[in-house]
């Protein structure tokens, strides 16, 4: 998405030629093998772990950090794998993320008219919102699996990480509807909105 917003802000004419649909198609296949790989990788590493008897795993789902603690062998191997995996999985794509918008932004503020500006940003807006709330609360995740043993703030942040960007990505992405914007207006400083049913 972040390659599509940065093509058809920074090369718009020659955007169906770059874009064209072989690439389109390509992109997810690769985009479930990437997520299949990083997920085996890390199933594959856990298979020989040893575990102690009667152990339970204070969350709302098996997260990888929580089985790893609960393990009775040596868990370096997959600590080390959790870190280059996880730098590998969610960084490069984080990297070229943050480029992309960084060559979007220069583009953005070489044109000349402002609401060429404001289209091309309010174009953007939406996907940098919902990548900035799925990284945020993965980073989140991995930081209170790491650092906190509250078993209770894990879960809290696990079901940020699942839930919340799931949740938000259709309500950011209607946000770009005119009507959308005018209710939520309405809602949050508290004007009474009419709706007009046609037929009734």
């Amino acid at each position: 998405m972040a390659y599509d917003c940065y093509v058809a802000i920074c090369h718009p004419l020659r955007y169906t030629v770059i874009m064209h649909p072989r690439l389109c198609v390509l992109l997810v296949p690769l985009s479930l093998l990437m997520s299949t790989v990083h997920g085996l990788l890390h199933s594959l590493a856990a298979l020989p772990l040893s575990f102690c008897t009667n152990v339970e795993i204070p969350h709302i789902f098996c997260e990888l950090a929580q089985i790893i603690k609960l393990a009775c062998s040596n868990t370096f191997i997959n600590a080390m794998l959790i870190y280059s995996a996880g730098n590998t999985f969610f960084g490069v794509p984080l990297i070229d993320i943050i480029f992309s918008y960084i060559k979007i932004i220069s583009c953005i503020l070489r044109m000349p008219s402002v609401e060429g500006r404001y289209k091309a940003f309010s174009t953007c807006g939406s996907h940098l919102l919902v990548v900035s709330f799925f990284y945020g609360t993965a980073f989140g995740v991995y930081l209170s699996a790491t650092f906190a043993d509250s078993s209770t703030n894990n879960a809290v942040a696990s079901v940020m990480y699942a839930v919340i960007p799931q949740m938000m990505n259709p309500f950011i992405y209607s946000l770009r509807n005119k009507e959308m914007k005018t209710a939520l207006i309405r809602l949050i400083t508290g004007k009474p909105f009419i709706c007009w049913c046609h037929g009734l």
